[in-house]
């Protein structure tokens, strides 16, 4: 059994009802054992995945054919940034890049909401991090009700529509909603306070959205129902305990790239009987 296989039920590729509170954001479906050293294992296992990641994604590069794009959402500090540090640990920067999304511009504004992504998306050979991503122009934007139901549900079916033509454009998209739970966004939040050290990753604002919790769920849940496909498909990630995090993503990530790039470049003719003196 692969690896995508046993977390099949993680994985939404079809439109449907979906409740994130039936998935346990403390679940740990791909360590290989329980106990006290458990994030120290998955840990251990995430850094030899990475190496493996790292060769695939110099072949990759060098194929040059297909495109990876992969999207990553969660609420605050379910762990955007630390997941990327950890899945990418041993990449080469040549032909990966990590966008991340912020308040939109005015020359932003002035367009479709999916024309700063369009202008984002890989290019053969090339992967590309979503840090948030378009979604959030059904997220925040409704959760604040600066758009009304009518225009998000226009904006889910753009959404549908951009990512089908990207996939049958030789792009292969991956989703995953880091899913933390209140409790432990509580604790992380607390400990950046307590934490002088960390005081730059606390921004006041975030706890104006935490009060938002249950509207931010709500509408999570919109989104997985409305924009899970077989070209797009979404993975729940359970993100309580973050070495788990990345150790699920890590393997995600890895079964895409072990499919796109299985052989070396084709050799160059041209090389052959070259002798270097």
């Amino acid at each position: 059994m692969s690896k995508l296989s046993s977390l099949q039920r993680f994985r939404l590729d079809r439109p449907g009802k979906v409740r994130l509170a039936r998935f346990d954001p403390a679940a740990t479906p791909c360590s290989l054992s329980a106990g006290p050293s458990e994030k120290l294992e998955d840990r251990a296992r995430t850094a030899a995945l990475a190496k493996e990641l790292g060769h695939l994604q110099d072949r990759f590069y060098a194929l040059h054919d297909a495109k990876l794009l992969l999207v990553l959402q969660g609420m605050d500090t379910s762990g955007k940034d630390g997941t990327i540090r950890a899945v990418f640990q041993t990449i080469d920067p040549l032909g990966v890049r990590a966008v991340s999304y912020r308040t939109p511009t005015e020359p932003e504004r002035d367009r479709d909401f999916l024309w700063r992504h369009h202008r984002d998306v890989p290019g053969r050979g090339e992967i590309v991090i979503f840090n948030r991503s378009h979604y959030e122009a059904v997220l925040i934007e409704w959760v604040h009700g600066w758009i009304d139901d009518k225009e998000r549900k226009r904006r889910f079916a753009h959404i549908n529509a951009f990512e089908k033509m990207l996939a049958q454009t030789g792009t292969t998209i991956v989703k995953c909603f880091l899913h933390i739970s209140k409790g432990e966004q509580r604790r992380r939040l607390q400990e950046r306070i307590e934490d002088s050290s960390k005081h730059w990753k606390f921004n006041v604002r975030d706890l104006t959205e935490r009060k938002l919790w249950d509207r931010y769920q709500r509408a999570y849940d919109d989104v997985l129902e409305e924009t899970a496909s077989r070209w797009a498909p979404w993975y729940v990630v359970p993100a309580d305990n973050k070495a788990h995090r990345n150790l699920m993503v890590t393997e995600i990530l890895l079964a895409r790239l072990r499919d796109l790039a299985r052989h070396d470049p084709p050799a160059n003719p041209k090389l052959k009987g070259v002798v270097v003196r």
